[in-house]
């Protein structure tokens, strides 16, 4: 399959933009101190859990649709 120039570069720019996103979530997440994030004993609560999970897939899909992104701009620079 042949990707178009505007749908690689979308596809690049979403994976660079999942690695600007994320990994600041993540570490907003771990910082947090409101109560959501940790307990009073300093463990983790379903909140944590869920939302590190969430944020984790989104680093991974983000990766493989950067990928997918990346390949289809250097088949186009090839091609030429």
């Amino acid at each position: 399959m042949k990707l178009s120039r505007p749908v690689s570069w979308f596809l690049l720019a979403f994976g660079v933009w999942s690695w600007f996103l994320w990994p600041n979530f993540i570490r907003n997440l771990w910082k947090d101190t409101s109560g959501l994030a940790f307990d009073g004993a300093g463990d983790p609560t379903a909140y944590f859990c869920i939302h590190l999970l969430m944020a984790l897939t989104s680093l991974v899909l983000g990766t493989a649709v950067g990928v997918v992104g990346l390949r289809g701009v250097r088949a186009l620079r090839a091609a030429r």
